[in-house]
């Protein structure tokens, strides 16, 4: 018994030396590493010391063993490393797995990783590597993860990958690849997953592809692959995803292609013929089928519309012929409907108004005769409709206003006739409306006005008559407008010269009069055509005009410029010359008989005034007008109206001094609705002063009522209102000075101007703009929705705390739950959907609006750019767990945690669900920001136990992982300058459980 001891002891010693060894190395082993890292952003502060006792475990990214103390993970993914990864890495042989991904590391990877013997997990995804793969990773015999994909890899791809016997998930996409993709890699058991889009790999598909018997991604995208598809396909029966697009593959779709079960299959890009195979219409698994931009002919087999559970349907760019099969409207959950640029004919089919899911339906450039079939109207998720560049006739059906959600309308280039029908004017969502290129006749309904959202109008060679309508001036977000070829008539109104976002006008060959000054003001506008009128008058030279060239003017007899270099304006003068002094003698004939009238005339009113009689009562002549304009008449000094002592020694004859009557050089900025100038105020504090657009709103009583509520206003994170004059020769708002400008001007302005916004700054200004929010919406009696939340009205200080503007000016609201308005309000790219669907509004507007917002703040992009909707974008991303991609690249640079980013992610999308019911309020929001500005630790564990409490009394759902990290905040924390509020309505526990409830249901 003693000897047994005595063995048990020594044995003891034994493992304790070793695990002793084991910490000694393993810890300076990590400060090799890190010595060949460059970390600026101080990551790895805490990687300090000698390395020789276990302090090294609770370094950040290091998970070690419990027993031994060896490392057996490293996770520094997302810190913003650069450097290399140093050969030293292979001495941590205990190590299982390995999580560089998302950092700046270049150079190559190191042989000596072959030595990290028991690795199961490697991702150096998302970095700067360079050079081949090594062959040593064929030692790692219990690696079940390689992830090498977005990095600048070459060479060819190891054979002796077929040796990792436990290898499921194989990424190497987005290198720079070439050569062959080994044979020997198809007879891999056990290979889940096999991602190579993006290289340069080149050879054919092998029959042995179908040997992975466990495969259900195989992804080939975008390489020069040739060849035809293996007839064997049909044997990859595990196959969910199959995307072969963006290749040089040829030869017939094969029948045995049926024979998949794939949720997707994604052919598009490449150069295959024949026809389509029926058999894919028995393919009941498959949720988008991509088939575009090849050499497909044939007719498009009807069998397709058995697909009832396709998503995506893509055969756009092929020679597809014969007729649309109505049986495509059976394919109940379609949601994009791509049929253009083949040579498709007949009858739109109405069946296809059956596809009340659908959201796109293109078939543009084909041969389809035929009117619009009134049952599209059906369609009622419909968000774009293109049918360009076909032969369809008839008129367009008034039942399209039923397409509430329609934001994109392009009918060009067909045979349409018959007048634009005003229920055009009803679909409240377009932005693009393209009609040009048919025989459309009658005039322009003025409703068209109504079209707040449009951004590009287009009835270009028509036979449309009549004149422009005024209301053109409500369309505030268009940005083109083609009239030309018409017939039109009349003037240009002067409301088209107030579009301040106007970037295109053509108006030529058509028969409008009148001259072209009141076009000054469109200080955006760069394309302007108006030849081949009839406009007459001198060209101005100033502000935009001088960006436009003579021929933009060409046709015109009576216009007149000095830079037109035209002899017309010398002809025109003579010609006024002779004609006046033909007429001289006329003209004084004329007024001496004026003259004896007018003196019998002042004759009539001397005697009516001097007979006695009684004074009749007067009616006020200005009664209709709006107030003030009636106060116009009495000629009034305009007056200053101070609402704060910051302005009280000034009045409105200091202020015009001071800037020089508002002259041009202390402009700081255009708005959609005023220009914006500086002030220095004697007190050298300078002021902005916002100059309306609007000289004359219809009740100016209402509208001081209204600048009045708004001067009583005072909050750290609102843009003080301190006075205003209104008078007839301008409508003036003096507001405090924001030295840095607008958030929108921070993060859009051009490279070479753009300043760096760290994350840290911007999780303050979301937090500032969300707590002045909150305060309008729960605090302001009476309570005020913004109605234009976005980036341009966040403006920041000296030192970037957010200030909200343009508060309560347009409406305020009182007691009642929401607002029913015919004119909606906000910006293109921030309005919230309902609101603009339905014209109701409460809070939840600003809600979503600015979840629009923070995802500019973390993506740096637009809302709306070439076309591209971010909102629609992070939602894409969102659906494929790649939203991270999108974080703007000084975010990255500067967050130590990216779960935080990912957190605010997930507010944005919860800000901007599609059922207002689902955002939350202004006040939770803050406190979500709040709790990442200010965090105060994990929150207690009897607030953790009444949040699982309340769950389990809830309908069970399948919430998603990040659910845990909104649990794990705190909301709340003292009075700090960051003013980290608190709010009594719910528990903390409530609020977050309230968050992951929302969050678990679909995201729209």
């Amino acid at each position: 018994m003693a000897r047994l001891l005595r063995a048990l002891a020594a044995l003891l010693v034994l493992l304790l030396a070793a695990a002793s060894v084991a910490v000694a190395d393993d810890g300076e082993t990590l400060l090799e590493i890190k010595k060949s890292f460059r970390d600026g952003g101080n990551a790895l502060y805490d990687w300090s010391g000698d390395g020789a006792s276990p302090g090294y475990c609770s370094w950040r990214g290091v998970l070690c063993d419990n027993v031994t103390f060896a490392v057996a993970a490293l996770n520094l993914s997302g810190l913003n490393l650069e450097g290399e990864i140093s050969a030293a890495i292979g001495s941590l042989q205990r190590l299982v797995s390995i999580d560089l991904k998302s950092n700046g590391l270049s150079g190559q990877i190191p042989d000596e990783i072959g030595d990290c013997s028991l690795l199961e997990t490697l991702d150096l995804s998302s970095n700067n590597l360079e050079g081949d793969i090594p062959f040593s990773m064929s030692k790692l015999k219990h690696l079940e993860n390689l992830i090498l994909k977005n990095n600048k890899l070459v060479g060819v791809i190891p054979s002796t990958l077929s040796q990792l016997p436990n290898l499921k998930i194989l990424d190497l996409a987005q290198n720079k690849l070439s050569g062959e993709i080994p044979n020997l890699i198809y007879w891999n058991e056990v290979l889940q997953y096999l991602g190579l889009r993006s290289n340069s790999l080149e050879g054919s598909l092998s029959p042995d592809m179908c040997q992975l018997t466990g495969l259900w991604y195989f992804d080939v995208k975008n390489n020069s692959l040739t060849g035809a598809i293996p007839e064997t396909i049909g044997n990859c029966t595990s196959f969910q995803v199959l995307d072969l697009s963006n290749n040089h593959l040829t030869g017939e779709i094969p029948f045995n292609i049926g024979f998949l079960q794939v949720a997707t299959l994604s052919l598009q890009g490449n150069k295959f013929s024949g026809p389509i195979p029926s058999v894919i219409g028995l393919m009941q698994a498959l949720a988008v089928l991509d088939l575009s931009f090849n050499e497909l002919s044939g007719p498009i087999p009807s069998i397709l519309g058995n697909l009832t559970y396709t998503e995506k349907l893509y055969l756009q760019g092929n020679r597809l012929t014969g007729l649309i099969p109505p049986e495509l409207g059976n394919m109940s959950t379609l949601h994009y409907l791509e049929l253009n640029d083949n040579l498709l004919t007949g009858f739109i089919p109405p069946d296809l108004g059956k596809l009340t899911e659908l959201f796109e339906l293109n078939l543009a450039n084909n041969n389809l005769i035929g009117p619009i079939p009134e049952n599209l109207s059906s369609c009622a998720n419909l968000i774009s409709f293109n049918a360009y560049g076909n032969k369809l006739n008839g008129t367009i059906p008034r039942s399209f206003h039923k397409l509430e959600s329609l934001t994109y309308l392009n009918l060009s280039s067909n045979h349409l006739s018959g007048a634009l029908p005003i229920e055009v004017a009803r679909m409240r969502n377009l932005d693009t409306l393209d009609l040009s290129c048919n025989m459309i006749t009658g005039s322009i309904p003025s409703a068209i006005g109504k079209l707040e959202h449009l951004l590009r109008l287009n009835l270009s060679k028509n036979n449309v008559a009549g004149h422009i309508p005024a209301e053109f001036g409500n369309l505030r977000s268009i940005m083109e407008i083609d009239l030309s070829y018409n017939h039109l008539s009349g003037l240009i109104p002067q409301e088209v010269g107030m579009l301040q976002n106007l970037i295109l006008l053509k108006l030529e060959s058509n028969n409008i009069t009148g001259d072209v000054s009141s076009l000054i003001y469109c200080l955006s506008l760069n394309i302007l055509n108006v030849s081949y009128n009839h406009l007459y008058g001198t060209v101005p030279t100033d502000n935009n005009f001088s960006r436009f060239s003579p021929d933009s003017f060409l046709g015109n007899p009576g216009l007149c410029g000095y830079w037109l270099h035209s002899a017309s304006c010398t002809q025109l003068s003579n010609a006024e010359q002779m004609k006046r002094s033909s007429s001289a003698k006329a003209s004084m004939f004329a007024a001496i008989g004026v003259g004896a009238v007018l003196l019998v005339i002042m004759l009539v009113i001397l005697v009516v005034i001097c007979w006695p009689h009684n004074s009749p009562v007067l009616k006020d002549v200005s009664v209709n007008k709006p107030d003030n304009l009636a106060s116009a008449s009495n000629n009034i000094h305009p007056k200053l109206v101070i609402l704060h002592m910051n302005m009280a020694l000034y009045v409105y004859d200091d202020i015009m001094r001071m800037t020089e009557n508002l002259s041009e050089k202390y402009i700081i900025g255009y708005g959609a609705s005023s220009t914006v100038y500086r002030c220095d105020l004697k007190n050298c504090k300078p002021i902005a002063i916002k100059k309306l657009y609007a000289h004359y709103p219809q009740s100016l009583k209402e509208f001081e009522t209204e600048l009045e509520t708004v001067g009583s206003i005072k909050h750290r994170n609102l843009v003080s209102l301190q006075g205003y004059s209104l008078s007839p020769s301008g409508n003036l708002l003096f507001y405090d000075y924001m030295e840095n400008g607008s958030l929108w001007d921070i993060l859009h302005a051009a490279s070479s101007k753009k300043k760096k916004l760290d994350w840290e700054a911007r999780l303050k200004i979301a937090l500032g703009a969300a707590q002045g929010l909150a305060y309008l919406h729960h605090e302001c009696s009476p309570r005020i929705i913004h109605r234009d939340v976005k980036s341009k009205n966040i403006l920041l200080d000296k030192d970037y705390e957010a200030h909200l503007a343009d508060f309560g000016i347009a409406k305020s609201l009182c007691v009642s739950k929401t607002h029913t308005s015919t004119y909606v309000m906000g910006t293109i790219g921030y309005i919230d959907p309902e609101y603009a669907r339905t014209s109701r509004i409460n809070e939840k507007s600003d809600v979503y609006s600015y979840g629009i917002v923070l995802l500019e703040l973390l993506t740096g992009k637009k809302p709306v750019d070439d076309e591209c909707n971010l909102h629609h974008l992070i939602l894409s991303k969102a659906a494929e767990n790649t939203v991270m991609e999108t974080v703007d690249q000084d975010i990255t640079d500067t967050c130590k945690d990216l779960g935080e980013v990912k957190k605010v992610f997930q507010l944005a999308l919860l800000c901007s669900k599609r059922q207002p019911s689902d955002r939350p309020t202004m006040h939770e929001v803050a406190r979500v920001l709040d709790s990442l500005v200010c965090p105060a630790g994990p929150p207690p564990k009897q607030a953790q136990a009444q949040a699982q409490a309340q769950a389990s009394e809830k309908p069970s759902t399948t919430a998603p992982s990040y659910v845990s990290e909104y649990v794990g905040l705190r909301g709340g924390g003292g009075g700090s300058a960051l003013s980290c509020t608190n709010s009594s309505s719910a528990s903390d526990a409530e609020l977050f459980m309230k968050f992951g409830e929302v969050i678990s249901r679909s995201t729209e």
